[in-house]
């Protein structure tokens, strides 16, 4: 699997966990519908199923997903949640993907 198909499917793993998770949380935290519980369960399965797509189940390739993940909870709290990451949110989220390109390039090199 080449690097840009890995990465895409780092974030489409990615967010079928967040909103399965997030569906869940307005369930239970905001009173809703449970009727929300349907979605977030495909939701959920959907990032299940996404997982077994990976290139290896590994802590490499999950270390590196997880810094996708960081990336993307943070895109979905701004964009979801209207809440504006800070800049130590930023710094941070640069550190974790500095970390997830080194280890997936050198993944890549072998």
């Amino acid at each position: 699997m080449s690097l840009p198909a890995a990465l895409g499917l780092f974030a489409l793993t990615a967010l079928a966990e967040i909103v399965g998770c997030w569906l869940v949380w307005l369930w239970a935290r905001h009173q809703a519908s449970a009727w929300w519980l349907v979605p977030a369960a495909l939701a959920l399965a959907a990032f299940a199923w996404l997982l077994t797509l990976h290139p290896a189940a590994s802590g490499r390739v999950y270390a590196a997903y997880g810094g996708v993940y960081v990336t993307l909870a943070l895109g979905w709290l701004w964009a979801v949640d209207g809440i504006r990451p800070d800049r130590y949110d930023l710094l941070g989220t640069g550190l974790i993907l500095a970390g997830v390109a080194v280890m997936l390039v050198a993944h890549w090199q072998r």
